[in-house]
């Protein structure tokens, strides 16, 4: 059993990475990161940028994936050592209920978005995790000063 963060690059990314470490070590169980990308890529190129500079679906993941680990160690300092990072393709949403069936996760953790409005405090790729994920799932407040 596992314990996922789904990780958005928000501030309130560090919050949810810190709780759920806490969660992690509570439970004895292993801690992954997620954090989705799109992996679309446009058919031509911008007409500001020129073909020589369009990334790639690799370099994406790459990129994800290094803004992923950089949130974690920022989040955690030495502990991010203990942390597995995963650059997932597709729907953010889909994306991490996907992620935390695969890893079999006992508690998935998100934050809330940074908007003040109370009908957007539950963004749609959380409302899609809690009504979709085979576990319990915690989401942390912005601005929640967790760990």
């Amino acid at each position: 059993m596992t314990v996922l963060v789904g990780v958005d690059g928000s501030a309130g990314s560090h919050a949810a990475v810190r709780l759920a470490a806490q969660e992690a070590r509570y439970r004895s169980a292993p801690l992954v990161a997620v954090m989705a990308y799109s992996g679309d890529r446009a058919l031509g190129a911008p007409a500001a940028r020129p073909l020589a500079t369009l990334r790639t679906s690799e370099d994406e993941r790459a990129a994800t994936e290094a803004a992923l680990r950089d949130l974690v160690h920022d989040a955690l300092g030495a502990d991010a050592g203990n942390v597995t990072c995963r650059a997932v393709t597709g729907l953010p949403g889909r994306a991490l209920v996907e992620a935390a069936r695969t890893v079999n996760a006992q508690l998935v953790v998100l934050t809330t978005r940074s908007d003040t409005s109370m009908a957007r405090v539950l963004g749609p790729v959380s409302q899609h995790v809690l009504r979709h994920a085979a576990c319990p799932v915690l989401i942390v407040p912005d601005g929640c000063r967790a760990g």
